[in-house]
């Protein structure tokens, strides 16, 4: 048979079709149960802390309070979980503009409240915007909703979808910082963007059409943005103020599932379309190591209807979607992911007893890389394998079958538009497709007829197809085999223009590459600057003796990846005098101009110290220093002096840390002047101090990466190093410092120098 076939079906037929009415009855009413009980539970759990009663006695506290109002158990329910959740947003329908108050006004205003609920209390991100869509959007005329994730370094990544296509959804995993444009506005000034006639020209958004509206919101929780949402109609619509508040405060939900964080879509977009494009029943499973049980990600249509659900990657295990046969096909699974080889089984019985749902028949286990495996079977009354669904829903999409007997084709109405092709001319078998595609590609189409027709296992590939007009089109085929009593009659499948995400690949990789390059440059700056780094300010791996019965361990520890080195310093020095310079210093920020600017105030202070002046005077001018250095550096140092003659430790400090001295196995802070930092003010005039050190005494002079915490005062991150210290004050200097190390409660991403100083000897002749 030759021209185009309408591939959407009957209702009726498919109904018919999907079989095994008791299993899906059973999944059905299972799945509505947890449901229920899951916000049953929540709502008591309310009761029960507010009113600080039993759990049991809270559950009848519902039930009585449900009866005395008039509302149902889960509509009273939805109201008490809302209500708990002060820090979410307000869900309301508001009542029409014009005319009198709406009758149903506080019934439909209970199932906005409902499907939040439901949203809120949902196991994935993908439930819950499907529940938002399905019970909040769609009324509104949405038929879409998106949610991205706020994450590392200013990108979107998305965490769920409904209405949306595996493919395109793959096209949107992640949105950089740099675009789109709408994107940007939106999550910068966090307010919504309402696009009634689709984004201005030359911005592509997720769907359906150019035109088609869009709304993007910002997500929000805890008084910060956690993501973006975008809510897609069919077409151009006007979103007056009642729809527009609708939908903010329904997607608002959507801010508290995020915040609570959730798993990306599948990584198998374009083997969930072809699924989805079968007209028999099939699931792709997530197969673990033998110890796992295999995880339903994806059911198509067919294959929800016959086991009572949705078509959604519910991540369901295989044991609840077939507790009869599950060990059966799991040991399939393992065994095509195992060999890559397809698995068959003629029959597998749900239940040996009359009356029972029918069986598993032909049931076929492929695999599908790495630890996934496609699942496909029928029931009796099943239609066979023919792939003839309409998919149109799906961009650029378009299903096809060949008959092998009397040679006929049929096409759907797209996949003339995808060969360039007028609607009354005849279709082309996918076997004599040879002379519309490039010669590099004509072997790739011989060995997809093969493994249809002759090795009846399927397949797909990607073909450049040649158009009448000249201009090549990228055209993914997928094919399999329609098998009546062993025999091949035809083929099955489905063709996609992916031209456009080709392109984009093709783009990406560019751009991939050259962030890979400049990845390099800067990791070698970053080496080369660790280099600098280590060579001025080296490591003293244990301990390092020093005139006057001092002894010295010295520890430097890099900043995070991304920034690798910084501005610390630190130094421990024998001057002409006997005198020996104790210092440590920190310079605003990361990276080579930290490090130079390091050297050279470092360099000046050991200078400087040769000069017989005391640290008043050598912080002064080395104040001067930093002043003239450039670039606006600023930085923070203690100098101190130590006089061996009578052990006593003269010292100034620039805005510094208070240094932490161990005595009897006590810790105490030398508190600093208040002065200055380094860089702030010309011809500043500071302070210094005299302490007298005693044998067995330890000073620890460090940098603020050792002590500080994004949420805490540094007096918090002093006090705690002061204790650590104290439990540690019996350890020697080297070992020390490690442990310090090991323990430090900074986590701001900054590096880290640390000194310990130890007195030894007997006291001084009085």
């Amino acid at each position: 048979m030759t021209g185009s076939a309408d591939f959407t079906g009957s209702p009726s037929v498919a109904r018919a079709d999907r079989g095994s009415p008791a299993l899906a009855a059973e999944n059905r009413w299972l799945r509505d149960q947890l449901v229920r009980r899951h916000l049953l539970d929540l709502a008591a759990g309310v009761l029960a802390a507010q009113l600080r009663l039993p759990p049991a006695e809270a559950a009848e506290h519902l039930s009585a309070l449900a009866q005395a109002t008039g509302l149902s158990t889960e509509d009273l329910a939805a109201d008490i979980v809302n209500a708990a959740a002060g820090d979410g947003p307000a869900v309301t329908v508001p009542p029409e503009s014009d005319g009198p108050a709406h009758e149903d006004g506080p019934v439909e205003e209970r199932r906005a409240r409902r499907t939040a609920a439901a949203a809120e209390t949902a196991d994935t991100v993908g439930e819950a915007a499907r529940t938002l869509l399905e019970e909040g959007l769609a009324p509104l005329g949405a038929d879409s909703l998106w949610l991205w994730q706020c994450v590392d370094r200013g990108c979107l990544r998305l965490a769920g979808s409904a209405g949306a296509g595996a493919s395109e959804a793959a096209a949107w995993q992640w949105i950089p910082p740099a675009a789109p444009e709408a994107f940007r506005a939106v999550l910068a000034e966090n307010t919504p963007l309402w696009l009634e006639e689709g984004p201005p020209a030359g911005e592509p958004l997720p769907g359906p059409a150019a035109r088609a509206a869009r709304a993007l919101l910002p997500l929000r929780r805890r008084d910060r943005t956690v993501g973006l949402a975008l809510v897609g109609w069919p077409g151009p619509t006007t979103l007056d103020a009642t729809a527009r508040r609708a939908v903010t405060g329904l997607v608002g939900v959507a801010g508290t599932v995020l915040d609570a964080g959730g798993s990306p879509p599948a990584a198998v977009p374009v083997l969930v379309d072809v699924l989805d494009s079968l007209a028999r029943p099939a699931m792709l499973l997530a197969v673990p190591d033998t110890a796992g049980e295999p995880i339903v990600e994806h059911l198509n249509e067919e294959g929800a209807g016959a086991l009572g659900g949705t078509a959604s990657g519910s991540d369901t295990a295989l044991a609840r979607a077939f507790p009869l046969v599950h060990a059966d096909l799991a040991r399939m699974a393992r065994r095509a992911t195992g060999t890559a080889r397809t698995q068959r089984a003629a029959r597998l019985p749900l239940s040996a007893a009359p009356g029972d749902p029918p069986p598993l028949l032909d049931v076929r286990v492929l695999p599908a890389g790495g630890k996934h495996a496609v699942v496909m079977w029928h029931t009796v009354g099943a239609t066979g394998l023919a792939a003839a669904r309409a998919v149109a829903r799906l961009q650029n999409t378009a299903p096809f079958q060949d008959s092998l007997t009397d040679g006929g084709t049929v096409w759907s109405p797209e996949a003339y538009g995808i060969f360039g092709m007028a609607p009354d001319e005849p279709p082309v078998p996918l076997a004599e497709l040879r002379d519309r595609v490039r010669p590099d590609d004509r072997e790739a189409l011989a060995d997809l007829v093969a493994a249809v027709t002759e090795r009846q296992t399927g397949g797909q590939t990607v073909l450049r197809i040649v158009l009448p007009d000249g201009t090549v089109r990228h055209v993914r085929v997928a094919a399999e085999p329609l098998i009546a009593e062993g025999t091949v009659t035809g083929l099955a499948g489905v063709y996609q223009d992916v031209s456009d995400s080709r392109r984009t690949e093709a783009a990406l990789t560019a751009t991939f590459d050259h962030l890979t390059a400049l990845h390099g440059q800067a990791e070698l700056r970053h080496q080369l600057a660790l280099q600098l780094q280590q060579a001025i300010v080296p490591e003293v791996p244990g301990l390092q003796e020093m005139p006057g019965d001092l002894v010295v361990a010295a520890r430097y520890r890099p900043a995070a990846e991304e920034y690798r080195v910084g501005g610390d310093w630190y130094d421990v020095l024998a001057l002409p005098d006997g005198r020996i310079l104790l210092a440590v210093g920190d310079i605003a920020g990361h990276g080579i101009d930290a490090v130079t600017g390091m050297v050279a105030l470092r360099n000046a202070q050991r200078a400087l110290a040769f000069t017989g002046h005391s640290p008043r005077r050598l912080t002064g001018w080395l104040n001067e220093v930093t002043l003239r250095t450039g670039g606006g550096v600023t930085a923070t140092a203690v100098c101190a002096l130590y006089d061996p003659e009578d052990r006593g430790l003269l010292w100034t400090s620039a805005g510094h840390l208070p240094m932490v001295l161990l005595r009897d196995g006590r810790a105490r802070l030398l508190e600093p002047p208040r002065d200055l930092l380094l860089g702030a003010v010309p011809s500043y005039a500071y302070h210094e101090q005299r302490i007298g050190l005693r044998p067995g005494d330890t000073l620890l002079l460090y940098t603020d990466g050792l002590i500080e915490r994004r949420h805490d005062g540094l007096d918090e991150g002093v006090a705690r190093l002061a204790a650590e210290a104290e439990r540690l004050a019996g350890h020697a200097p080297d070992t020390l410092v490690d442990a310090l190390l090991a323990t430090a409660a900074g986590d701001t991403d900054d590096d880290t120098s640390i000194v310990a100083v130890r007195v030894r000897g007997r006291p001084p002749a009085r």
